[in-house]
């Protein structure tokens, strides 16, 4: 016989599994019966909409005035160059939101994605091919690469791009693959719980956690909108901070993120015990901690992260007071028992 709440039940086991460098499984339960796919819709179209990443926007190719010209020596015309261009990724290299990268190549070659790398870009798809140019060729061209999100057709900016360049379809998103699925979990005897797995995969610009972790920054930035909408005060008093959501996540003990022996018996000989006090602790802090090494600290911000709180957090005054002294009351509670 089911159990009659007075609230709903907060899921609080994620796991992390890395298959490859660019593709992880994140695995969140348990949930409340059909609130798994109400959370893991929006964050798959989150993942493909709002994840940042790089795109060519123009090029401008020497002897070229258009898009359905032809290069002589070049096996390819420029349509098919366009297209191969396309699928090649870059990264640039600095905090630019945008930077210009000119090429030069003469005599027979195979050109690549790894050709193009050069001090102002990476290239994560180095095997991708662009082109195949004869010994009697020289190949002049430069492109236009910036960061953004989504897709956006050539159309829409087009007017904004130098006379001399061709306008390129941007499709800025990183993510390859977002997919999830949904199975059951028991919990306390009660079979209809659910799991979430999400399978992400990126193209190389940012890691999968990274996408991950900007699809949920996205959600909760959307949502916001309604607290201030309905003018609720979300931090009023002590005790609604007690009873809210993310102060119930911040207060459960370090043990439910299932970190490896080594990495729970450092923080326990540290005496923190709980989620708040690792996500208000600096990376310095945190590295600090007798006997943390390196695998440990990934370990636990890995799981921070994932868990929506990462090392460093910063949290309204209020709240953190409210954190610190509930943190200093159950301690106090668990030494006198």
């Amino acid at each position: 016989m089911k159990k009659i709440s007075t609230s709903l039940y907060i899921p609080n086991e994620i796991e992390i599994e890395k298959i490859d460098e660019n593709r992880v499984n994140v695995i969140v339960y348990p949930f409340q019966a059909g609130f798994a796919i109400t959370v893991a819709h929006p964050l798959r179209r989150l993942l493909y909409s709002c994840s940042t990443g790089y795109a060519v926007t123009a090029v401008k190719i020497e002897g070229v005035s258009h898009e359905f010209d032809s290069i002589r020596g070049m096996i390819e015309d420029v349509a098919l160059f366009i297209l191969n261009l396309k699928n090649i990724r870059f990264k640039i290299k600095d905090e630019s939101n945008k930077v210009e990268v000119s090429y030069t190549f003469e005599g027979h070659k195979d050109i690549k994605g790894s050709d193009l790398d050069n001090d102002l870009v990476d290239v994560v798809t180095p095997e991708m091919h662009l082109a195949t140019i004869n010994e009697d060729v020289k190949l002049n061209f430069s492109l236009i690469i910036e960061k953004g999100i989504g897709y956006i057709p050539s159309e829409e900016f087009r007017d904004l791009v130098p006379d001399d360049y061709i306008a390129i379809d941007a499709f800025f998103t990183p993510v390859r693959k977002a997919l999830y699925k949904i199975e059951n979990v028991l919990v306390e005897d009660d079979p209809t719980y659910e799991k979430i797995i999400f399978d992400i995969e990126t193209d190389g610009q940012i890691a999968p956690l990274q996408a991950f972790k900007e699809s949920i920054e996205a959600l909760n930035s959307q949502i916001a909108v309604f607290s201030k909408a309905m003018d609720i005060d979300v931090s009023s008093t002590e005790d609604d901070f007690e009873n809210s959501a993310d102060m119930k996540k911040l207060l459960q003990d370090v043990s439910v993120m299932n970190l490896s022996a080594r990495s729970f018996n450092c923080l326990d000989r540290a005496n923190i015990n709980y989620i708040a006090e690792l996500s208000m602790m600096s990376e310095l802090e945190l590295k600090g901690l007798k006997n943390l090494g390196k695998k440990s600290f990934e370990e636990i911000t890995s799981k921070l992260e994932a868990i929506g709180f990462p090392v460093g957090t910063k949290f309204d005054e209020d709240f953190q007071k409210a954190l610190i002294s509930k943190i200093e009351e159950l301690k106090l509670d668990k030494s006198e028992a």
